[in-house]
C-alpha cells in the first residue's frame, strides 16, 4: 500500500506526467477511512483514475497550487473534516489554539473559509479548470445559509468559491459519475443531471419538477423567508422523496439536485475495503504526526447515516436519516488487520458511527420509499414502525470480542438511549455494561426541561431518568460500579434563565460535577442554527426565545458549573435575573453562598454537599468528599 503522490516526484516514480485529479485539502494527509479526502481519493483510485494530493497549500503562495501541474480532469477541493470555521474558533469565537488535523496540531495552516480561498487560488493560476468542491464545509453551505461568525446571511459557496460543481453528502457515487462524464469529453458545465450535486446557471430545465426558494436577496431582507426557505430544503434530504430545488441569486439560479440513493451493504463494504494505509503520511513523522488519528486509528466505522435527527446536527442534511451499514465480514477484516498494527494493545476504542446502536434503518420502508417528511422516527416519541433491534449489533461486537489479540471492544460513539428502551429485548444494554464500557459511558440528554428539548429534537427528560434506571440497576446487578456521564448543552434556543436555574438545579440534584459544557454552537444548516438566526422554528414558524447576548449566555453557561468559584458572580447575577433568590444562601437546597468564596479557597455550593447518585462519575464522588 502506497500514499498518493504529493509532489512531482512521487509522480515519476510512477511513470505519471499528470494526474486525472489534483485533490487540494485543508488537512494533514491522513490516507484512513476516517477522513473524507482518503475515501474519495481511493475510490476514484479504484476505478482507473490517477489523484495527486496537495495538503494545506499555503494560500498566500500561487505556486503552492501548482506543485503538481494542472489535473488533465480537474480540481477537487475540500476544506477538511471539518468546517473551517469551527475548526478555527470557539463558540465565543475565540481563536483555538490547535488544530487536531495539523501536523503537530499546528493552528494556522489553512486559511478561514478554506474551500472559498483554495478554490479562488485556483481559478486564478488555471482560469478555465475544472473545480468540483465537497466535504463538510462545502455540503452544508451549498445554498443560503447564516453564518455565526459573521453574523451574516451569506450566499451559496458555490458562487464565492468560483467554482463549477459542488458535492454534498458523502459523495462516492457522485465524484464517479462526474469523473466518468468529464473522462468521456463532457464540459463540466453541462454536467447538471447527478443526484447529490448543486450547480449554477442562468436558464432553468422549465421540463423537470423543481421547486423555487426565496431568493438570497429577499432572504438578505427578511429572516422570516429564510426560515421558510430552510423548512423546505429540510423536507427534501431525503433520496427518494426530494425534488430539485433552485434558488435564485442575482441573475442565476443555483440548482440542488436530489441526494444520491444510500450505498448498498455491499458498496459500503467495498467503499472501506480499500487499500488505505491507515496513518498519516511520513512526512509528518519529524513534524510530531497528526493528532486526529489517535481518536480512530483503532476505531472501526460501523454505520453512517441518522435517523435521531436531532436539531442542533447537520447530520440530516449531510448524511441524511437513511442508517447504511458494513457487513460484519468487511468490519471483521478491518479489525483483524487492525490486531497486527505494531501499536495495538489488544482494545478496539469503538464500533460505531454518528450513532453507535444503529445498525439499520428505523424501518423497512425507508429502503423503498424513504423517511417520513411530516414526521420524525424517535420525536417526540418513537414510531410505531420503529424497528427497534440491537440483535445485529449485539452480534457484531460478540464476534469482534473473540478475536485473536482483542482484549476489550469499547462502544464510544454515541448511543440512543430512546431508542435502546424502544427495544423490548435488553441483551444491547445487558452486554454493553458487562463488557464494552471503560468505567464511564457518556450520553447525551442535552438538557432536563422539556420545552429545550422540544426545540432540540431530543427525548423527554423522563425518558432519560429512565435509561438511568435500569443502567445502575444493571451495573448493581453485575456488581460493577460504572458511571454516567452526561453532555449537557447551555443557551440553545428556547432555554430562558428558568430553563438555565433548572438544569443546574438537577445537577445539584444528581450531585454532579461537569468539567466540560457544551454552550450552542450555530453553525450551518442546522434547524437549531436557523431558530437562533430567525427567531422561529422552521418546522412549525413559531416564535422560539434565542439567547444571543453574550453575556447571558456566559450565565447560561455559568448555572451548569455553579461549583466553580470563578462563576460565582455570574451565577448570581443569574439567579437574581430568574428571581431565584431562594438558590441563594446556606440552605441545602442553594446553589451558592451569600458571600463569595474567599480568594484561594475552593469553591463550594451552599449548605451539605449532596450525596452523588450512582449515576455520577468518579469525579463527582471526589469533589464532594473534598467539600
Amino acid at each position: 500500500m502506497d500514499f498518493l503522490p504529493i509532489c512531482k516526484q512521487d509522480m515519476l516514480e510512477r511513470g505519471w506526467t499528470q494526474c486525472d485529479f489534483v485533490y487540494v485539502i485543508g488537512d494533514a494527509y491522513v490516507d484512513h477511512p476516517s477522513f473524507g479526502h482518503a475515501i474519495i481519493s481511493r475510490v476514484l483510485e479504484s476505478r482507473g483514475y490517477s489523484v495527486g494530493i496537495i495538503s494545506q497549500p499555503d494560500w498566500k503562495n500561487p505556486g503552492s497550487i501548482a506543485v503538481l501541474g494542472r489535473p488533465r480532469l480537474g480540481f477537487l477541493v475540500t476544506g477538511g473534516n471539518m468546517d473551517s470555521m469551527v475548526n478555527h474558533y470557539s463558540v465565543s469565537k475565540h481563536r483555538r489554539k490547535s488544530d487536531a488535523y495539523t501536523p503537530g496540531g499546528v493552528m494556522g495552516k489553512r486559511p478561514d473559509h478554506a474551500t472559498v480561498v483554495y478554490c479562488n487560488l485556483i481559478r486564478r493560476t488555471y482560469p478555465d479548470a475544472p473545480i468540483l468542491i465537497g466535504g463538510i464545509e462545502a455540503s452544508l453551505r451549498r445554498l443560503a445559509h447564516y453564518d455565526y461568525w459573521s453574523d451574516s446571511l451569506k450566499r451559496s459557496i458555490l458562487l464565492d468559491s468560483q467554482a463549477d460543481l459542488l458535492m454534498y453528502g458523502m459523495g462516492e457515487r457522485s465524484v464517479v459519475e462526474i469523473a466518468d462524464a468529464l473522462n468521456a469529453g463532457m464540459d463540466v458545465k453541462d454536467i447538471t443531471y447527478i443526484d447529490g450535486t448543486v450547480f449554477r446557471t442562468r436558464e432553468l430545465d422549465e421540463s423537470l419538477p423543481t421547486i423555487y426558494l426565496p431568493s438570497y436577496e429577499q432572504m438578505q431582507a427578511d429572516s422570516r423567508r429564510y426560515a421558510e426557505s430552510f423548512r423546505l430544503q429540510y423536507a427534501n434530504c431525503d433520496p427518494f422523496t426530494a425534488k430539485r430545488l433552485a434558488e435564485p441569486c442575482g441573475r442565476d439560479y443555483v440548482v440542488q439536485n436530489p441526494p444520491q440513493k444510500p450505498l448498498t451493504t455491499q458498496e459500503m463494504d467495498a467503499v472501506y475495503d480499500l487499500p488505505y494505509c491507515r496513518t498519516y503520511h511520513p512526512s509528518y513523522q519529524r513534524l510530531g504526526g497528526v493528532p486526529a488519528i489517535e481518536e480512530v486509528k483503532f476505531s472501526l466505522v460501523s454505520n453512517r447515516g441518522c435517523f435521531g435527527a436531532c436539531s442542533f446536527c447537520a447530520l440530516t442534511f449531510h448524511q441524511g436519516r437513511i442508517v447504511q451499514v458494513r457487513s460484519h465480514e468487511s468490519i471483521l477484516r478491518e479489525a483483524e488487520q487492525m490486531t497486527k498494527e505494531p501499536d495495538f494493545k489488544g482494545y478496539i476504542h469503538d464500533v460505531g458511527g454518528p450513532t453507535a446502536n444503529f445498525r439499520h434503518p428505523a424501518c423497512q420502508k425507508q429502503l423503498t420509499k424513504g423517511a417520513c417528511g411530516g414526521r420524525q422516527c424517535l420525536f417526540p416519541s418513537p414510531c410505531k414502525n420503529l424497528d427497534a433491534d440491537h440483535s445485529d449489533y449485539v452480534a457484531l461486537l460478540r464476534k469482534l470480542r473473540k478475536l485473536p489479540g482483542v482484549k476489550k471492544v469499547f462502544v464510544r460513539s454515541g448511543i440512543r438511549f430512546d431508542y435502546l428502551l424502544a427495544d423490548s429485548k435488553d441483551s444491547f444494554l445487558r452486554e454493553l455494561v458487562q463488557y464494552h464500557i471503560s468505567g464511564q459511558l457518556k450520553v447525551a440528554p442535552e438538557h432536563v426541561s422539556d420545552p429545550v428539548l422540544k426545540r432540540m429534537g431530543k427525548p423527554r427528560n423522563a425518558v432519560y431518568n429512565q435509561f438511568v434506571e435500569r443502567y445502575n440497576a444493571l451495573n448493581r446487578q453485575y456488581g460493577m460500579k460504572q458511571y454516567l456521564v452526561p453532555y449537557l448543552m447551555s443557551s440553545h434556543p428556547g432555554s430562558t434563565m428558568k430553563e438555565a436555574v433548572e438544569l443546574a438545579e438537577y445537577i445539584r440534584d444528581m450531585g454532579y460535577n461537569p468539567e466540560q459544557v457544551q454552550d450552542f454552537y450555530p453553525t450551518p444548516s442546522t434547524l437549531s442554527t436557523v431558530m437562533y438566526y430567525t427567531g422561529l422554528d422552521p418546522r412549525t414558524m413559531e416564535r422560539v426565545y434565542v439567547p444571543t447576548d453574550p453575556h447571558e449566555k456566559a450565565m447560561q453557561r455559568a448555572l451548569i458549573q455553579y461549583r466553580d468559584p470563578k462563576n460565582y458572580h455570574l451565577v448570581r447575577e443569574a439567579l437574581l435575573a430568574a428571581h431565584r433568590e431562594d438558590l441563594i444562601g446556606s440552605g441545602p437546597k442553594c446553589l451558592i453562598r451569600a458571600v463569595p468564596p474567599r480568594a484561594g479557597k475552593p469553591g463550594r455550593p451552599a449548605g451539605k454537599a449532596p450525596q452523588p447518585g450512582k449515576g455520577a462519575p468518579k469525579a463527582a464522588k471526589k469533589t464532594a468528599r473534598k467539600r
